[in-house]
């Protein structure tokens, strides 16, 4: 059934608490729906939402704002890759739910994360060394300009850091997603490899003594997911034998708990206090970037300081199919060197941003990452102000230009 309202109130539609109103609001149940709205006779521009926790509202939408309600998870195929098949309405948490209880490893560390699949699939969601790229095997969508239903390979939705060929300009809201296929697996495969994550599991499974390194993925057969480097267990660190043992009393639901726990900590609850989230990407930057970062940082706090960073491999990608575009001092055909991700979150608290108010606006105090709509009538002006204000202050500093997460509308 297709259901559409004028003037609609957008307010609790998305995460933030923006108020807003919809010149036309379409709500559709089923794939089939699709068929039936008339695109090329809707209102202009035309926005596809789910759970709205990655949108600021800065004004009412003129357009016509579109939602789905396509909710199912099917399992597909129980070979050595659970093929499950999640609908694009299903809230993405509510999915991560169902796979713990499932005993299916894959999603567990993208917990808690708000909105709903169909959108995790555009946006490319990441948290604690996942991506849900890792583990999407085909994303299904219907042509509004051809009218016709297609799916894109992972290979096709061309991946990046919080990037997809859904968000290219040229093509921007011609497709819609209807449902995503996930290759998830019954076999323990925990990724604890990124900050505390490993020593927090420790602690559920009772393993008091020091974290030694991963083992290497030889040592655990191969990874399920493509593009995923080690697979993370840790016991004593005496064998691969005693690796398997230890992943075998860890469960997707322990891994979930833990990454719930941590991320309430640190971020606001959304019925309480609007946000969308991470507000800012995480720079990557040359490594002879982070070095000058970090020498000014241990001068300023001691010798021993180390900045908070992440060692990845530099490799072209549909944003940047070349290194130097990317770092134009580096020259073409030369080999790509590791680039360096430091976290926005450590760059705006050295700045002096944590905690800080601006009209209804703030940075969440625990989590300086988070901009959040502290009054609950913050006006968009001001959590834009206060963005703009951050993004000065950091390139100021540090020379590295933040951008958004968040989709400005």
């Amino acid at each position: 059934m297709v259901k559409t309202e004028y003037y609609k109130d957008l307010t609790k539609m998305n995460t933030f608490g923006m108020k807003g109103k919809a010149r036309c609001f379409i709500e559709y149940d089923s794939v089939a729906d699709l068929v039936d709205i008339e695109f090329e006779e809707l209102a202009r521009p035309v926005l596809h939402i789910g759970g709205g926790s990655n949108l600021l509202f800065t004004d009412d939408f003129k357009g016509t704002v579109l939602h789905s309600k396509i909710d199912f998870i099917e399992i597909l195929d129980e070979g050595p890759e659970v093929l499950v098949s999640v609908g694009a309405g299903v809230v993405f948490d509510d999915f991560c739910a169902w796979a713990a209880k499932e005993g299916l490893w894959g999603v567990e560390n993208l917990s808690y994360i708000p909105g709903e699949v169909g959108a995790s699939a555009v946006q490319n969601i990441g948290a604690y060394g996942v991506e849900v790229k890792d583990v999407i095997r085909r994303v299904y969508c219907y042509d509004t300009v051809e009218e016709e239903f297609v799916s894109f390979g992972v290979e096709e939705c061309e991946y990046g850091y919080r990037d997809s060929v859904f968000k290219d300009p040229e093509v921007k809201g011609r497709y819609i997603v209807t449902h995503v296929v996930f290759a998830l697996s019954r076999e323990p495969r925990p990724r604890l490899e990124y900050g505390h994550l490993k020593e927090a599991v420790a602690g559920v499974l009772g393993e008091c003594h020091s974290i030694p390194e991963a083992p290497s993925q030889a040592s655990l057969g191969p990874s399920p997911y493509p593009g995923v480097g080690k697979c993370l267990l840790h016991t004593d660190g005496t064998s691969p034998e005693s690796n398997a043992a230890t992943a075998s009393r860890l469960t997707p639901m322990m891994v979930r708990k833990v990454i719930i726990r941590i991320r309430k900590e640190k971020l606001p609850e959304p019925s309480v206090v609007g946000s969308a989230g991470s507000f800012f990407k995480n720079p990557v930057i040359s490594r002879e970037h982070f070095e000058r970062i970090e020498a000014a940082a241990k001068a300023e706090f001691g010798p021993d300081y180390k900045v908070p960073h992440y060692i990845i491999e530099a490799e072209p990608s549909p944003c940047h199919p070349e290194p130097s575009a990317c770092h134009p001092e580096r020259s073409e055909g030369s080999s790509p060197e590791p680039l360096v991700k430091v976290p926005a979150a450590w760059m705006i608290e050295q700045c002096g941003w944590k905690g800080r108010r601006s009209g209804g606006a703030a940075v969440w105090e625990k989590q300086p990452l988070v901009i959040v709509n502290y009054t609950g009538e913050a006006y968009p002006e001001e959590i834009v102000g206060l963005e703009k204000r951050i993004i000065a202050s950091v390139k100021a500093k540090f020379g590295v230009e933040l951008h958004p997460e968040v989709e400005h509308i």
